[in-house]
C-alpha cells in the first residue's frame, strides 16, 4: 500500500512539473493574422515560393560574389593549386585523395546541397574544373550519409532497423562511386554534364525544360504508370530503354568499328532535323516568347554576316 502511495505521490509530482513547463499561451508565427483564411496548405505553398525565391537570390548573389572576389591573379593561383595533381606515377591517386576531401568537408557542414551548390559557381566561372569537380561530389555523397548514421545512432527504441537503413544509404553511394568512377571508362556523367553545359550556352531555356522534364513530368509519368502495376510501367518503359542501348551499341560501333555497320548507320544524318538538332525547337521558342536572347545567335550572325559582305565589297571597291 505505501508502494502505491508513493507512485501516485512521484506522478503527482510529475505531473504538477510538466504542467509548469506546458505553455498554454497561442504561439507567434508568420501569418498568425491570416489563418482564419488560410490552412496549412495554402501556408506552406506561400513559404515554398518565398524559400525558392530566397534561395535563388542567394545563388545569383554568391555568383556574384564569387566573380568579383576570384579575378585576375588570385583565380589563377586557386585554380592552379586545386586543380593540380600529384606528380610523376602518382597522380591517379588525386581523384581518390579529393573523394575523401570532398566527404570530410561535407561531415563538417553537414549538408551535401551545401557543399554543392557553393561548388558550382566555382565551376562556372571557371576555378574549378570539371574532372575535378566529379570526385568532389562523389565524396558529398559520402559524407551526407553521415547525419542518418548519427541520427539512427540515437535512436534507442528502434536501432537495429535504423542502422540497417542508414548503412544501405551509405553503401549504396560507395557502390555507385566504385562503379562510376573506379573504371575510368563508365565516368560518363562527366561527357554527360558537358554535353549539357553546351546545350544550355547555345539555348538558354534547354535548362528550364531539362528541370520541368526530368525533375517533375518524368517521374510523374514514372508514378503514374507504376499505379495500374509493374507490367504497365516495364511495358511503357522497356521499348523506351530498349531503343536508347540500340542507339548506344550504334554510337559505340560508329566510334570504334565502323566498318561493320551499314553506309547508312555511319552517322544519323538520315533522320530528320527535330531529332538531331534543338534548332528547330529555338525556332519555335522565339515565336512563342519573343524573347531578345534566344535571338542573340541568330541575330549575330546575320550582323556579321553583312559586316563581312560590306567590307568585301567596300575591299573590291577599293581594289577596282
Amino acid at each position: 500500500m505505501d508502494e502505491l502511495v508513493g507512485e501516485d505521490f512521484s506522478c503527482t509530482l510529475y505531473t504538477r512539473d510538466v504542467e509548469k513547463m506546458t505553455c498554454f499561451k497561442e504561439c507567434e508565427f508568420l501569418f498568425k493574422g491570416m489563418y482564419s483564411t488560410l490552412n496549412d496548405k495554402a501556408i506552406g505553398a506561400i513559404m515554398l515560393v518565398i524559400s525558392l525565391t530566397i534561395l535563388c537570390l542567394c545563388l545569383v548573389a554568391i555568383v556574384k560574389l564569387l566573380l568579383s572576389l576570384l579575378q585576375g591573379p588570385i583565380a589563377l593561383i586557386i585554380k592552379k593549386f586545386i586543380n593540380a595533381d600529384f606528380p610523376g606515377p602518382l597522380g591517379y591517386l588525386t581523384g581518390y585523395l579529393t573523394i575523401i576531401i570532398g566527404a570530410g568537408l561535407t561531415i563538417i557542414v553537414q549538408s551535401s546541397s551545401i557543399f554543392t551548390s557553393t561548388l558550382t559557381p566555382l565551376v562556372g566561372i571557371g576555378v574549378i574544373e570539371l574532372d575535378r569537380m566529379y570526385p568532389l561530389t562523389l565524396g558529398s555523397n559520402i559524407g551526407t550519409t553521415t547525419t542518418a548514421i548519427l541520427s539512427a545512432l540515437a535512436n534507442t527504441d528502434g536501432l537495429r532497423n535504423a542502422l540497417q537503413a542508414a548503412f544501405c544509404h551509405l553503401f549504396f553511394n560507395i557502390t555507385g562511386i566504385l562503379l562510376f568512377y573506379l573504371i575510368p571508362y563508365l565516368r560518363f556523367p562527366i561527357p554527360l554534364a558537358k554535353f549539357l553545359g553546351n546545350c544550355t550556352a547555345e539555348y538558354r531555356w534547354f535548362a528550364i525544360v531539362y528541370i520541368l522534364l526530368m525533375f517533375f513530368l518524368f517521374p510523374a509519368l514514372v508514378f503514374a504508370l507504376s499505379i495500374p502495376g509493374w507490367y504497365v510501367l516495364l511495358g511503357f518503359l522497356g521499348p523506351v530503354c530498349l531503343l536508347f542501348i540500340i542507339i548506344g551499341v550504334i554510337k559505340c560501333l560508329q566510334a570504334k568499328r565502323p566498318q561493320s555497320l551499314p553506309r547508312k548507320l555511319l552517322d544519323w544524318m538520315f533522320l530528320p532535323q527535330p531529332l538531331l538538332s534543338l534548332e528547330p525547337y529555338d525556332r519555335a521558342m522565339q515565336k512563342v516568347f519573343f524573347c531578345k536572347r534566344f535571338q542573340t545567335d541568330s541575330t549575330e550572325k546575320t550582323d556579321t554576316g553583312a559586316t563581312s559582305d560590306r567590307q568585301a565589297n567596300g575591299e573590291s571597291s577599293t581594289r577596282l
